[in-house]
């Protein structure tokens, strides 16, 4: 049923139909209402979240000043992967902007599904690889923006 969404999704991209239907077999939809918190910084990363419909916002809270929205997440979108990843605290908060209505995958579905198919984990490993070096390329160009209009 959701198959086509998660081909959307970058981490799940290159899943052939079998593969797919196994991650769909392991989704779970949540509802949000507008403002609800999906997240907070600093809690345990265990899910990651894809939008079937409505916004959420991702953002920090900065000392003195608030919170700062960092993006506005659409239908489509994935959020909240590092953390599953890399078993890390999340880095940002996330909420949901209007209302929305998520899937979510946990950590240990996930790594379950994965562990019982090394071919398919391989595939979503080099895709969260891809995933995390555009990151990283995203962010030393903005270093370097940063760092060149500091000159001035």
């Amino acid at each position: 049923m959701h198959e086509p969404l998660l081909r959307q999704v970058a981490l799940f991209a290159t899943l052939d139909d079998g593969e797919l239907a196994r991650i769909a077999e392991i989704c779970r939809e949540q509802s949000y209402h507008p403002g609800q918190t999906i997240f907070k910084e600093g809690e345990p990363g265990n899910r990651l979240f894809l939008i079937l419909e409505g916004d959420v916002r991702i953002s920090r809270e900065i000392p003195g000043s608030g919170e700062e929205a960092l993006a506005v997440l659409k239908p489509g979108a994935c959020f909240g992967e590092m953390a599953v990843f890399d078993r890390s605290e999340r880095s940002t908060d996330a909420i949901s902007n209007g209302g929305c209505r998520l899937l979510t995958i946990s950590r240990a579905d996930l790594e379950i599904v994965l562990d019982l198919d090394p071919e398919m984990a391989g595939k979503v490993l080099r895709a969260m690889v891809r995933l995390l070096s555009i990151r990283l390329r995203a962010t030393n160009d903005n270093l370097r923006s940063i760092l060149a209009m500091s000159m001035f």
